[in-house]
C-alpha cells in the first residue's frame, strides 16, 4: 500500500525526477514562464516556491541551498538580486499555473507555470498598436468554359482523364536490387 506517499512519480525513478525538475527550474528562473504538462507543473511549483521564498532570506545558507537546486551561479544571482525583491511584501504563492488543454500528440494537460508578477506581463498585457492592414488579395480571372457542342464529340478516356505522359510518369522503374522479387540463393 502506498499510504503517506504524496507525490506524484510521474514514471520516472527518483534521481530523474529530481533532474527533471532542476531543469524545469532553471528554465523557470531564467525565462519566468515555463509550459509543461499539469501534473509536472504542479510537483514543481512547491519547489520553486521554496526557492523564491529562500531568495527572500539572502543568507549564505539559503544561497548553498539554492545552488542545490539551480545549479547555475548567474541564475542564483538573479533569484537573490532579481526575483526575490519582487516579492518582499507577498507571504506566499509566488507562480501561477494555467490550464491550456490537451497537447495535440497525446492528450496530455499542459499547463503554464509563471511567475505572479513579471514585468514582460505588464508589458503584454498594455494595448498593443494595431498592424497596417494588408490588402485583400486579388481574385484570379475565371476560367472560360469551353464549347458544350465541342464536348460531345471527344470519346471519353478510360484512364480517369489522365494523358499518356502522366500515366507513364505516375509508376517510377525500380531500379539496382528492387527489381528482383526473391532474394538470390548463397551457395548451397
Amino acid at each position: 500500500m502506498r499510504h503517506g506517499m504524496r507525490h506524484r512519480k510521474l514514471g520516472r525513478v527518483s534521481s530523474h525526477r529530481e533532474a527533471l525538475f532542476r531543469n524545469q527550474l532553471q528554465s523557470l528562473v531564467e525565462k519566468e514562464r515555463i509550459v509543461t504538462t499539469l501534473p509536472k507543473a504542479k510537483e514543481l511549483r512547491p519547489i520553486a516556491e521554496k526557492v523564491i521564498t529562500r531568495g527572500k532570506h539572502g543568507t549564505l545558507h539559503d544561497r548553498r541551498w539554492v545552488l542545490r537546486w539551480v545549479l547555475s551561479r548567474d541564475l542564483v544571482k538573479k533569484v537573490f538580486d532579481v526575483i526575490a525583491p519582487r516579492f518582499t511584501e507577498r507571504p506566499g504563492g509566488y507562480l501561477r499555473i494555467v490550464k491550456l488543454g490537451p497537447r495535440q500528440g497525446d492528450g496530455a494537460e499542459m499547463a503554464v507555470l509563471e511567475l505572479v508578477e513579471r514585468p514582460d506581463a505588464e508589458a503584454a498585457a498594455e494595448p498593443v498598436k494595431e498592424a497596417p492592414k494588408t490588402r485583400a488579395p486579388k481574385p484570379k480571372p475565371k476560367k472560360e468554359a469551353k464549347d458544350a457542342a465541342g464536348k460531345g464529340d471527344a470519346k471519353p478516356k478510360r484512364d480517369g482523364g489522365r494523358s499518356e505522359e502522366k500515366r507513364v510518369s505516375a509508376k517510377p522503374k525500380k531500379e539496382g536490387r528492387a527489381q528482383t522479387s526473391a532474394p538470390k540463393k548463397m551457395g548451397v
